[in-house]
């Protein structure tokens, strides 16, 4: 018990650290992801909004867009797919800008400020799960998956958006000598929070690379998985069904 109870402080104050970060970047969030990523990021979650066309087919499917943020990837699904999409996150600050967003594109889009770990809804009641840089964020990368397996429905998709581990060995280094120390000074500088931007990159070397986080998927029962590197691998999508 006392095992149990320590691993619920543990994840308690890893949720409590990660809110805190990103409510402290929310109103420089948009900008910063767009300037440090050179707006690779607007291209890689187009490609995710192309696999949730693809698994909706004709259908208007129900879509869970976890960890979403201030809405850009729930909001390019909802005005591209016919696919009714619920936003969730557990940073308030984030939802608020998602909301205005939301209005302004004057598209229907409901929030739920919620935890990735512990989902509000119904074993079995969404036909697609997406999650966009927030799965390294959780306390538990398997328990996130065991949630969004729950909530899919037999036969349902997950797609997970996330950085990963470039694989070209000359681009690989270049790129580490970016996000390990340009990408803080600069993110430090214009959000006025250097340690949020310090721990990108060490969320990233942390996080399973593409063919472990496919083990992991697979490991926590997900079934013809299968992943897209993106920009030479900084970026990866992974695809899975319940």
């Amino acid at each position: 018990m006392t095992n149990v109870n320590e691993e619920i402080e543990a994840r308690t104050e890893h949720a409590r650290r990660v809110r805190a970060m990103f409510e402290a970047i929310a109103a420089r969030y948009d900008l910063l992801n767009h300037l440090l990523s050179a707006n690779f990021d607007r291209g890689w979650r187009q490609a995710v909004v192309e696999r949730v066309r693809e698994a909706a087919g004709q259908a208007r499917s129900r879509v869970l867009d976890v960890a979403c943020g201030t809405g850009d990837l729930a909001l390019a699904i909802a005005s591209q797919v016919e696919a009714r999409v619920i936003g969730l996150d557990f940073c308030r600050p984030m939802l608020t800008l998602a909301k205005r967003k939301a209005a302004v594109a004057d598209l229907p889009l409901p929030l739920i400020e919620g935890d990735a770990l512990r989902l509000p809804f119904a074993d079995a009641t969404f036909d697609i799960v997406t999650i966009a840089f927030g799965l390294r964020n959780l306390a538990s990368v398997e328990a996130g998956l065991g949630e969004f397996r729950r909530v899919l429905r037999p036969g349902g998709m997950i797609a997970i958006l996330e950085f990963s581990h470039p694989q070209v060995p000359g681009f690989r280094a270049l790129f580490n000598l970016y996000f390990d120390h340009l990408l803080p000074r600069i993110g430090g500088w214009i959000s006025g929070d250097r340690q949020a931007y310090q721990y990108l990159p060490r969320s990233v070397r942390n996080f399973p690379d593409q063919r472990k986080l496919a083990k992991m998927m697979e490991q926590m029962g997900f079934q013809k998985v299968s992943y897209r590197n993106l920009t030479g691998g900084i970026a990866a999508i992974h695809v899975g069904v319940r």
